[in-house]
């Protein structure tokens, strides 16, 4: 068995290249009970040094407040920008898309220069304004409550339009991705909105750069086998990568 020393060293190396750590695996790595790994955890995050998650540990604090968009539009910009023109090469002649609120997904919206017509269906008013003059683009705005930090609608109206369409794609923006939890976002009304739009897509696309990963929004989304494919950049962890490909999702990394 390892020292009290040497497991609290493995445990903060592992955290340091993997992100985050789940406590099974400390159990087998370290030859140890996961009692007896809880109590190390538990000390660590006493001493701050990490934040202990459902199942395991991470870094960075997983919880995630809700802030407003002119703020959040700036963080990780160079990694969401490279995410947006990705995802936009995506989008095929005569598609009909449903775009969510968020950051990504408004850079994502930058880079919408389609080949053919498109129909996007979006809450997020920036989204709207931002194709609203391309001549190739018909947009249908959801209605709804306007929520100010996100410039993006939520409610019953949203809600009931999206039951008279199908669309082919989803492009998802969210606050955190945890391996164990699924997708959240920091808004409970706006949850429920996406998983009505989850719904009514036939492929759903998260666009989150890696700072999402290992967070966690107040309002759960879904789970991860809702989805089909995340497009994300290459500074995320390679545990993670493994454990969301071995869950057959599709993940697409993107150097930065």
């Amino acid at each position: 068995m390892s020292s009290l020393v040497e497991r609290h060293q493995h445990i903060i190396d592992s955290l340091k290249k993997k992100g985050i750590v789940q406590v099974l695996d400390l159990c087998r790595e370290l030859d140890v009970s996961s009692v007896t790994i809880r109590k190390d955890l538990q000390f660590l995050e006493d001493k701050n040094q990490l934040f202990r998650t459902h199942g395991g540990a991470t870094l960075s604090n997983p919880y995630i407040g809700d802030r407003p968009v002119i703020e959040k539009v700036s963080i990780q910009s160079t990694e969401k920008e490279k995410i947006g023109q990705y995802a936009a090469g995506l989008i095929e002649p005569n598609d009909c898309i449903l775009i969510a609120s968020g950051t990504t997904v408004f850079y994502f919206a930058k880079h919408i220069h389609p080949k053919g017509n498109v129909t996007v269906i979006t809450a997020a008013l920036n989204v709207a304004m931002e194709i609203a003059h391309h001549p190739g683009i018909e947009v249908i705005q959801l209605g709804g409550i306007m929520r100010k930090t996100s410039s993006s609608v939520t409610g019953i109206y949203a809600e009931k339009i999206l039951e008279d369409f199908s669309c082919s794609k989803l492009f998802l923006g969210v606050d955190g991705i945890d391996l164990e939890f699924g997708l959240t976002t920091t808004n409970m009304m706006e949850a429920q909105l996406n998983r009505k739009m989850i719904a009514a897509s036939r492929k759903t696309i998260v666009l989150a750069d890696s700072s999402k990963f290992g967070k966690r929004g107040f309002g759960k989304i879904c789970g991860l086998e809702d989805i089909e494919q995340i497009i994300t950049d290459s500074n995320i962890s390679q545990h993670i990568v493994d454990e969301l490909r071995a869950g057959g999702i599709e993940v697409t990394v993107l150097p930065v």
